[in-house]
């Protein structure tokens, strides 16, 4: 069984290596913003599905991000740093949203992240001096690396892939480190973890900044991917898609933030030859979805073997 999974996972990789063999500009556009939306679910499952702490601030942690990258592209800093910056300043700012879930859980948490998602939102649009306002920051330069030229929507997915990927690679060894068991057992038991010697303020605020840092790294692939980036990318709606998209693809499973993300963000493309119709459809299907799968489509297979 192990065999047959690592050989459906690098039949998966290598298919999205040949995707524009099949898509044009704007599907491998969509193939893009998937990876992007990809990599800010891993965090965010990261800090909701495996650490148990809820969070509606992800789409906050996309547009520093997205804006650090926007203003350092356009300083003529070399795309290799930038997302390490942004991922640094996610970091950062990630540790400190931590902290209010050392004192409150729950509905009282998401309120929390919800208004720092908010505030976020408010600097956006109103400090254009730094941000543009309402108009954004435009003109943001597709990446050169190495004297490579990424301009070529088909080479800028495969770069988004690249990244992707090994950001996937690294999430994956967290996990299986003691730092995952960790995690694990800060979301079932905080009482019980604390009691056999696991530190649960130091994994609850690592919760959230590695989370953030994910999410910093995806706003560095938003922003050249685009072109613009604008406060309405980044509302309280957008972290609102980015919670379904796990808990669609199932929320504490590895896998869940890439399905998730093909619901929230290939889907409705899909369904746009239902014209007027076609959000009506997805939210229907969405409802559907939670009400026979509430542990997320990954939770499907099992659910059969059962039977």
């Amino acid at each position: 069984m192990r065999a047959w999974r690592l050989l459906a996972l690098a039949a998966a990789v290598l298919g999205l290596f040949l995707l524009p063999l099949w898509l044009r500009n704007y599907g491998l556009y969509v193939a893009a913003l998937w990876c992007v939306y990809v990599v800010a679910g891993m965090g965010l499952n990261l800090t909701v599905g495996y650490a148990g702490q809820i969070s509606l601030g992800q789409a906050a942690f996309l547009g520093i991000g997205a804006y650090t990258a926007g203003l350092l592209a356009k300083a003529g800093v070399p795309y290799p740093f930038i997302p390490l910056a942004s991922a640094s300043l996610c970091f950062v700012i990630g540790l400190g949203l931590g902290f209010p879930a050392l004192r409150v859980q729950h509905h009282y948490l998401a309120f929390a992240t919800l208004g720092f998602n908010m505030l976020c939102y408010l600097v956006f649009r109103n400090e254009e001096w730094l941000t543009g306002g309402t108009f954004g920051l435009n003109g943001i330069p597709r990446p050169e690396i190495l004297g490579w030229p990424f301009t070529r929507t088909a080479d800028f997915y495969r770069l988004s892939v690249v990244v992707m990927l090994v950001l996937a690679a690294v999430m994956a060894g967290l996990l299986r480190s003691p730092w995952g068991r960790a995690f694990a057992a800060l979301r079932d038991n905080p009482i019980r973890a604390e009691s056999v010697g696991i530190n649960t303020t130091f994994y609850t605020l690592m919760a959230f900044a590695i989370g953030a840092a994910y999410a910093g790294v995806a706003g560095a692939l938003f922003a050249p991917l685009v072109g613009l980036v604008e406060p309405a990318s980044f509302t309280v709606a957008t972290s609102l898609s980015m919670l379904l998209m796990v808990i669609v693809g199932g929320s504490g499973r590895f896998f869940g933030p890439a399905v998730g993300a093909v619901i929230v963000v290939l889907l409705p493309e899909w369904l746009r030859v239902a014209a007027d119709w076609y959000l009506a459809i997805f939210g229907l299907a969405i409802v559907v979805m939670m009400v026979w799968l509430p542990g997320g489509l990954l939770s499907l297979p099992g659910r059969l073997a059962r039977r």
